[in-house]
């Protein structure tokens, strides 16, 4: 089985750090000799020098103006050729009083800057993947038309682990949970990527019958792009993240870059798919699958940290 195959992929990182030195300066003072036998004569009073005014610390001229930091690109493009748009920094709010008992309490979650792929991974891109590492093909791939007929659109019977070996092999990473609804919702809590309005045919691919022909290219439902212009985060396919699922882990209350369980039996799917309903496509819900399972409605996308700065 293909998905036995992926075990093997691993990256490893180094980063490497130095120290500088500095040095100090040393200061000499001169000595003045008197002459011998001066004349005595008795010198005039000198006008005491009036003392400097101390300057206030708190006087601006005297405070350096903070230097600001340079900000990461807006856009990137991935080690595999996929546009990748930022997430900023900064907490937005996770989870939903409208939806299951999965996603409450509602939640603020902070977050680090990364990059998220514009759109799904396609069968294009997955096909370079397979002929890279010369691994079996997913089970979609089985008549070769798939991906050169149908390159464009996103890649589907792929399986968690299979996911993960293509964001490896890509120097990426598969999004967090909380990463992926934050790319989705924004900062406003909203309900959907575009708003709060119900979706319609324009903003996303949903409430259609199982079949090859359903599955939408990327990049032709601009009006459903989500704040930051991430395209397909509703409809279209389900997409895998790297949590472990547990319908209690908001429960817990991880402020800052939950990573979700370390451990379960199924792993998260979010975004809803083409045969699903509107309540399904919302930003908050949460479903699971079996990570070695094959499922024509799931797909994928990769996320990516940004570098340090110097």
């Amino acid at each position: 089985m293909w998905a036995r195959r992926m075990a093997h992929v691993v990256l490893i990182g180094l980063l490497l750090s130095g120290l500088s030195l500095g040095n100090g300066l040393a200061l000499a003072s001169e000595q003045v000799s008197a002459k011998p036998e001066p004349v005595q004569v008795k010198p005039e009073p000198v006008p005491a020098k009036p003392a400097e005014k101390t300057r206030h610390p708190a006087n601006r001229s005297q405070v350096p103006k903070p230097t600001a930091l340079p900000q990461p690109p807006a856009t990137i493009t991935g080690k595999d050729g996929a546009p990748m748009v930022l997430v900023p920094a900064g907490e937005f709010t996770m989870g939903s009083e409208q939806g299951d008992d999965d996603e409450q309490p509602v939640h603020r979650v902070g977050l680090d800057n990364f990059y998220l792929d514009t759109f799904e991974v396609t069968n294009g891109r997955f096909a370079k993947f397979v002929a890279a590492i010369q691994s079996e093909p997913p089970w979609g791939f089985a008549d070769q038309e798939t991906p050169v007929i149908h390159a464009e659109q996103p890649v589907r019977w792929v399986n968690w682990l299979e996911a993960l070996g293509y964001c490896l092999w890509a120097g990426k990473r598969l999004p967090t949970e909380a990463e992926w609804e934050k790319a989705a919702r924004g900062t406003d809590g909203r309900t959907y990527p575009w708003g709060n309005d119900p979706p319609t045919a324009a903003h996303a691919v949903f409430g259609l019958t199982e079949g090859a022909e359903t599955v939408s290219p990327i990049g032709n439902r601009n009006s459903g792009s989500s704040p930051y212009g991430v395209h397909d985060l509703a409809g279209n396919l389900y997409e895998w993240v790297t949590d472990w699922y547990d319908d209690a882990f908001y429960t817990q209350n991880s402020p800052s870059n939950p990573r979700g369980p370390v451990e379960g039996t199924a792993k998260v799917q979010r975004g809803g798919s083409y045969i699903n309903s509107p309540y399904r496509l919302r930003s908050a819900f949460r479903t699971k699958g079996d990570p070695t399972e094959h499922d024509p409605h799931v797909g994928f996308r990769c996320a990516q940290d940004v570098p340090a700065l110097p």
